[in-house]
């Protein structure tokens, strides 16, 4: 193929034999019809304009006229004043759709833990701040960037993370990665142990992500007061992966009384991975600081954007030990090599310009609201069930009576196009959880929470 000298019109692969004893102009009209015929050329597709698509293949641009013409007059392309020539829509064969293979269900109401309000992520505030990044980052930062991070982007995050939740935030000491989940991946191939435990129940997520990395973590239970530091110092384990501001999946927020009792285990000689879940949104409780404010050098702060934002744009933080910066960073290095310049650039102006703290203070409203709705609708349909972490958070956990078919349940729910989560992959030994279900409200109007939970109560007769 030529190269071509213009830059106007899409990219368009067409091959031409020119030993072959086809002429050329049938070659391009069969190369184009075969392309449309399997798919390849989606209906709706713009083609690149005849004098283009010319100095591309090094043709005459009368040859490309024809070929276009025959491809019109044959039903297969479209040629519109204005907008060019753009692919028809014709019975095709083989075609390559998005869609996973098999049927995919579509709910009318998604009680989804886990997921914030997607339609309120702040487009025009992200669009504003990635502007403002690109008009201040020179070409540099467009090559491949340092595994850790911008350094500006970690700059604005340890501002933050001072700020609002009282972390001993080094810019140095930072990794920014791929949301929590890839957090505790490379902990898990940074660390020089693997004798590490992990609150039972906790996410289940991060149960696999450990034993995919040959880490079997090591179940602590949970009460009402949080992770048993006790039944922790017993189980021998050198690390512990914990979510005390807000318990996953429980609610429940680690006691004055257990924060110091972890700090002292920390102290003598053993590390706290602290998972700052959902510590962002509290509703009928005070602000509790984050544990690594308390000893720095032996807790690894792990925070992300997922339930604030969107899941969607993987963006993820950790604040580390110096003696694990190193490692973490070449892990990182070797996962992927840095993740998204873009992101970065964003995420730290919507920082510096307090749009993300806007945009926290809209949502708590909101999704207190949400969250009220819920209670309110479990206390008239479902009066029996007991509730779990609604003073902060974005879901509820619900436990029933004994005994109770849980699965049937979430079945007769999922026939009514209602989708809620049991809450047995929790726990390290599913066996053992109690008959319960998790329920994400952050995503749902209060008019779907209320007619959701309706299902689930006639589900349930």
């Amino acid at each position: 193929m030529a190269k071509s000298g213009t830059t106007s019109g899409p990219e368009l692969l067409l091959e031409l034999d020119r030993t072959a004893s086809d002429p050329l102009h049938r070659q391009l009209t069969d190369g184009l019809r075969e392309a449309i015929r399997t798919g390849r050329l989606a209906p709706g597709t713009r083609l690149p304009s005849s004098r283009v698509l010319a100095v591309d293949l090094g043709v005459s641009r009368r040859l490309v006229v024809d070929a276009y013409s025959q491809l019109v007059a044959e039903g297969f392309l479209l040629g519109r004043h204005g907008s060019g020539t753009v692919v028809a829509r014709v019975d095709t064969v083989n075609m390559p759709t998005g869609a996973a293979p098999g049927p995919t269900t579509r709910y009318d109401v998604d009680f989804l833990p886990g997921s914030p309000d997607l339609r309120s992520f702040p487009r025009e505030a992200w669009l504003r701040a990635l502007r403002q990044g690109l008009a201040e980052i020179g070409s540099d930062a467009f090559g491949y960037v340092a595994p850790q991070g911008l350094f500006a982007a970690r700059v604005a995050v340890a501002d933050y993370l001072r700020r609002v939740r009282a972390v001993h935030a080094d810019p140095h000491h930072i990794v920014l990665c791929s949301g929590a989940t890839q957090a505790v991946a490379l902990l898990a191939q940074s660390l020089p142990t693997v004798s590490l435990a992990m609150e039972d129940p906790g996410f289940w997520l991060h149960r696999m992500v450990l034993r995919n990395n040959r880490i079997e973590p090591i179940p602590v239970p949970v009460d009402d007061d949080g992770l048993d530091v006790d039944a922790l110092a017993d189980s021998g384990a050198d690390a512990v992966l914990a979510t005390p501001a807000h318990q996953s999946p429980t609610g429940v927020v680690l006691s004055a009384a257990r924060r110091t009792e972890l700090m002292d285990w920390a102290r003598a000689g053993h590390l706290v991975i602290e998972d700052d879940y959902d510590a962002e949104y509290r509703y009928d409780r005070a602000p509790v600081g984050a544990l690594q404010g308390i000893a720095p050098d032996r807790v690894v702060y792990v925070g992300s954007t997922s339930k604030t934002l969107a899941p969607g744009l993987r963006i993820g933080w950790m604040v580390l030990p110096a003696d694990l910066v190193g490692p973490v960073t070449m892990a990182k290095g070797l996962a992927d090599t840095g993740s998204s310049v873009m992101d970065q650039l964003a995420f730290a102006q919507l920082l510096i310009s307090g749009g993300y703290d806007r945009h926290l203070r809209q949502m708590r409203r909101r999704y207190l609201i949400r969250r009220n709705a819920l209670l309110g609708a479990l206390r008239r349909y479902l009066p029996r069930a007991k509730v779990l972490g609604a003073a902060a958070g974005v879901h509820l956990t619900v436990h029933f009576p004994d005994g109770f078919p849980i699965e049937q349940l979430v079945q007769r729910a999922a026939d009514q196009r209602v989708r809620v989560e049991p809450l047995a992959p929790c726990y390290a030994d599913p066996a053992s959880a109690p008959p319960g279900l998790l329920l994400g409200y952050a995503n749902l109007t209060e008019t779907q929470i209320d007619s959701g939970v309706q299902v689930l109560a006639r589900s349930m007769s």
